[in-house]
């Protein structure tokens, strides 16, 4: 067998960590150094920033990373793969080789396009967005690295695909090759968001020995396409079965996850404590994957403000009544969405002022700037002095912001085109899969035996239990797992659809759906339209409904004894 080949991550967000692509390459042996720079927000941002400027439209924190560190990666023989580019990878890639030029260095950067499919949004029934990008697979990438780039950046692929690329290209695997094809796309998801497969968002955080700084993750990919995820030694956090399947967990559905070259069986899985910060993971198979591709439509949905006052003391609930009815009836023109929202913050017989204080939330959208501007914040204001005892706010009148809306459109993958794009500027056109298999629910796995009865204590379900949540457009997964087999089982069959809406009443009346996975001691809630139409829009104070899951372990249940920590 060939030997692993290790593929790193430095990026998890636009914004991450600016030192990581440095203490990657410095930290230890890699052959391939990727970034992910790419979320639905991001899209949106980068999309208004090409509206500003047609040659911009990228990352540019990937360009200031690569001011010093290219020369490191050329002198230590590592090849970087990132999605940067965002909505202008040939933009990026120009960059980049001026970078090299100025830098007196000989690299190779080809490019990834074909995404961008803002100019036939109509055409395709999209409408007009500001910005409609499919998710490309992996085999663009592997043209790129097959062709001799030394640098290759790409537009909107899926997040998985910059670490599938790179290990494609190493083993000279084919475009049938699903199970080897799907363990490098759950490497790739275990490594894409960075720390958080090292312990960062995690848990059980206060396991890890330091989270001060923690190592960025890295994964070494097999040629069967298993793989061992670990970190560079002495770098801050910890690998664990526990770290690798939060981040398994998270932004999933059910036991089926697409990509545009593979579909994963999540419910295949298995994973391995191989020594200190090294978990293996084996037993993956692949299926070919869907016919269509998603695609991230972006758009401007109008303008957005906000105000929260403080209510402090005694008659909170009579006081956010009265502010209510005031400012109701003193805006002259009234926003097309208006909402209220009361966090219950305040405490009896407080010691401090903050603690006896609760918070009213007033947020307006309207398609009219002047309808949110200081209009609504100077109406509020006004009524500083003929409201509820102790009025005051968190902030001073503003003006409306321009806020985003997502959805997720859907198009036959012959529709789209992939184009590598190599140094000298040849283009290689990337034919959509030949072989495709619609995408299914899975059935749900039997039951397992359900737990022996015994007594219970009534306390919060994280004692057990760890979550991952986070968003999917409109929408959002929650996923909860335990450590040993006798917790699943209770887990299993306690924690149902009716159950979760009992503890997180915010999902009551919003379509739940559950999904079992045993290998990962898993189960996996998808919650429609909790976030409204996506991140951007701000639907919730928890926008990208990362804290669900840590809401969901606060909650209290009867929990058998003889399943708690001593």
């Amino acid at each position: 067998m060939p030997d692993p080949v290790r593929i790193g991550n430095c990026s998890g967000f636009y914004g991450d960590r600016r030192a990581a692509m440095r203490e990657m390459l410095t930290g230890g042996e890699l052959d391939f150094l990727t970034g992910d720079y790419l979320a639905e927000l991001t899209m949106l941002i980068l999309a208004r920033d090409r509206a500003k400027n047609p040659d911009r439209g990228y990352a540019k924190t990937f360009l200031s990373q690569l001011e010093e560190c290219l020369g490191l990666a050329v002198e230590r023989g590592v090849k970087i793969v990132a999605n940067a580019g965002g909505l202008n990878p040939a933009g990026l890639a120009a960059a980049v080789r001026a970078l090299a030029e100025r830098l007196g260095l000989a690299v190779s950067v080809a490019h990834v396009e074909g995404d961008d499919l803002v100019g036939r949004s109509a055409e395709l029934g999209f409408g007009t967005p500001l910005a409609a990008n499919a998710y490309l697979g992996a085999w663009g990438i592997v043209d790129c690295l097959n062709a001799g780039a030394d640098v290759v950046v790409t537009g909107r692929v899926t997040d998985a695909s910059v670490t599938v690329g790179p290990a494609a290209a190493h083993f000279g695997w084919r475009r049938t090759d699903y199970d080897a094809l799907a363990g490098a796309v759950a490497a790739g998801h275990v490594i894409e968001c960075g720390v958080q497969a090292t312990g960062g968002n995690y848990a059980f955080f206060t396991e890890v020995s330091d989270l001060r700084h923690p190592g960025f993750p890295l994964a070494e990919i097999h040629a069967d396409g298993s793989s061992v995820i670990t970190k560079h030694p002495g770098t801050g956090g910890a690998v664990t079965v526990g770290t690798v399947t939060a981040q398994l967990l998270y932004e999933i559905a059910g036991a089926r996850y697409a990509n545009p070259d593979v579909t994963l069986r999540v419910d295949s899985l298995c994973l391995h404590d191989d020594g200190p910060d090294r978990v293996r993971i084996d037993g993956v198979t692949g299926e070919a994957p869907p016919p269509t591709l998603k695609v991230s439509l972006n758009s401007v949905g109008g303008f957005r403000n906000a105000m929260t006052f403080v209510l402090t003391g005694l008659d909170i609930d009579a006081k956010a009544a009265l502010v209510r009815d005031q400012l109701g009836a003193g805006l002259t023109a009234k926003p097309a969405e208006l909402e209220w929202t009361l966090a219950r913050t305040d405490h009896s017989d407080a010691d401090t002022e903050e603690t006896a204080s609760a918070l009213l939330r007033c947020v307006v959208r309207d398609p009219d700037p002047a309808v949110v501007g200081r209009q609504f914040s100077n109406a509020a204001v006004e009524l500083a002095l003929a409201s509820y005892p102790g009025f005051h706010v968190t902030a001073p009148p503003s003006d409306g912001q321009v806020y985003g809306v997502f959805t997720a459109g859907y198009v036959d993958a012959s529709e789209v085109p992939h184009v590598a794009i190599h140094a000298d500027g040849t283009r290689t056109e990337i034919p959509p899969a030949a072989e495709t298999l619609g995408l299914t629910p899975v059935g749900d796995p039997e039951l397992p035996a359900p737990p022996p009865s015994g007594p219970t204590r009534r306390v919060p379900l994280g004692l057990i239990a760890g979550a991952r949540s986070g968003d999917k457009g409109g929408s959002a997964n929650i996923g909860v797992w335990v450590r040993t087999e006798e917790q699943w089982r209770w887990l299993a069959h306690t924690l149902t659809v009716d159950t979760l809406r009992d503890l997180l009443p915010e999902t009551a009346d919003l379509p739940v759906t559950r999904h079992l996975l045993p290998n990962l001691r898993a189960v996996n809630f998808v919650v429609e339209d909790i976030l409204g139409e996506g991140v951007a829009y701000q639907a919730r104070f928890d926008p990208q409904a990362k804290g669900l899951g840590e809401w969901l372990r606060s909650r209290h249940l009867d929990i058998p004894e003889e399943l708690l920590p001593q």
